[in-house]
């Protein structure tokens, strides 16, 4: 089961240095038959993952495919998540095992979907963007520390830190592990103080 609390995730990253990627390619529309969350992630990036719809055969080429490429962290390019407004987008990418994705633009309903489902977007700059993409091709195993709780993302092993912007309701949220039933529940007796001192 995907974890939900996000606090602080240090993780090597797998760096999909693609512009403009959609959500039929981050997940291919002949693959939303399920309504269940689980088992989406064998079908991310299917089409760029393997040949002819083939799963014995994977490109070597493709980045999700190079042994050296692994984590929970996953640096995409810029306008990451655009296209259709398919909540299975951010299901796939959670499913294979990521918790957070970098880039330096997210499609607005990617991010909330994603957010949603207990999957952090990190909007960074485009020059940190390409201080990571650039680190990664230098070193594979260089590793991102993504903190929560002071809104940050570091390279680790390098001066190279910036500040992210996240809703603070879902930021709370993703601390504690809430969907919106859950947080609604979390103030319960703040919601019935509330009623009782507002009373007619």
């Amino acid at each position: 089961m995907s974890k939900k609390t996000i606090h602080t995730v240090n993780s090597t990253v797998v760096p999909l240095n693609v512009e403009n990627v959609d959500t039929d390619q981050i997940i291919p529309a002949r693959f939303l038959k399920a309504t269940s969350r689980e088992g989406f992630g064998k079908n991310l990036f299917r089409d760029w993952r393997y040949s002819n719809d083939d799963e014995n055969q994977p490109k070597k080429d493709f980045v999700l495919n190079e042994p050296k490429y692994k984590g929970t962290i996953l640096v995409a390019g810029k306008n990451f998540g655009c296209g259709s407004s398919r909540e299975h987008a951010a299901w796939a990418i959670k499913d294979y095992g990521f918790d957070v994705v970098v880039s330096s633009f997210f499609a607005d309903i990617f991010k909330n979907n994603a957010l949603n489902n207990f999957l952090l977007p990190v909007l960074v700059s485009e020059s940190f963007l390409d201080k990571i993409f650039s680190a990664v091709e230098a070193d594979p195993s260089t590793q991102l520390e993504v903190n929560l709780e002071k809104q940050t993302i570091r390279i680790i092993g390098m001066m190279e830190e910036e500040k992210f912007e996240i809703n603070p309701y879902k930021k709370t949220c993703l601390l504690n592990g809430y969907d919106d039933i859950d947080y609604l529940l979390s103030i319960k007796d703040d919601v019935e103080l509330f009623e009782k001192a507002n009373s007619i």
